[in-house]
């Protein structure tokens, strides 16, 4: 019989009561401390100490190097464990890390099944950076969310497969696409069997090309009679948000 855990993610910033607080308030099982990546000799002492504190508490915390100045870095690595988790409960503490963070944080459960959640505090201390930059646990409270379409496995795949062959003389083409597909049998050419050429384009464009340009992941440029298709700087930051997919 499978067990369903209670999974919490949290951004490790200058917080120590708004991480310790709710983790223990829910009594949950794992947490995923999400820690700037940076030398362990400028990281604030009491992350070691916040650490003991949940073990004796019951709670497991589990680490993972995270850039928190990064919206996408944080994006990225909040998609995945939450896919890891994907039969258990998980609830990520936006208010934790850095303001940065608390975006990319937000946006993943915006793209997840998972719950984002803001921390209220008893008070804030001073601005010293080496400092918790709040004191206390009063309460928490579940953020509203707008659920967005994310990327499918497919369209995650393409961009991939775009980002690994385009090179500053090479530029893939749609036929490329097509090819990458059927090696790899991405749904929308296996599940469909494409009779001909010209219904292996029609798919190609409806399910990969024109969703991602929509969203201005990709660019696709008329070179004499071939179509280039070249990854923009979005679907780069997309694709390590959502990676996680193939």
């Amino acid at each position: 019989m499978n067990t369903i855990d209670e999974v919490h993610i949290a951004p490790l910033g200058y917080e120590y009561d708004r991480v310790l607080g709710p983790a223990c308030r829910y009594d949950i099982d794992v947490i995923y401390l999400l820690e700037h990546d940076e030398p362990v000799a400028d990281k604030p002492d009491y992350h070691e100490t916040l650490k003991e504190e949940l073990v004796e508490t019951g709670i497991e915390p589990r680490s993972r190097t995270v850039d928190l100045m990064d919206v996408y870095d944080v994006l990225g690595d909040v998609t995945t464990l939450v896919s890891e988790h994907a039969d258990d409960i998980v609830r990520v503490n936006v208010s934790s890390g850095s303001k940065l963070s608390a975006v990319g944080a937000t946006i993943a459960c915006m793209a997840t099944d998972a719950t984002a959640y803001y921390v209220h505090p008893e008070g804030y201390a001073h601005a010293d950076r080496a400092e918790r930059q709040s004191y206390g646990y009063v309460d928490d409270e579940v953020l509203p969310t707008y659920p967005i379409e994310s990327p499918t496995r497919d369209q995650v795949a393409a961009m991939d497969f775009l980002a690994s062959e385009s090179t500053e003389i090479y530029t893939p083409k749609k036929k490329d696409i097509i090819e990458y597909a059927e090696e790899n049998e991405l749904s929308f050419v296996s599940e469909n069997q494409p009779a001909n050429d010209k219904a292996k384009f029609a798919l190609l464009n409806a399910n990969i090309i024109d969703p991602l340009k929509e969203n201005h992941y990709i660019e696709v440029n008329t070179v004499g009679r071939q179509k280039q298709v070249t990854l923009t700087d979005t679907g780069r930051n997309a694709l390590r948000a959502f990676r996680h997919k193939i």
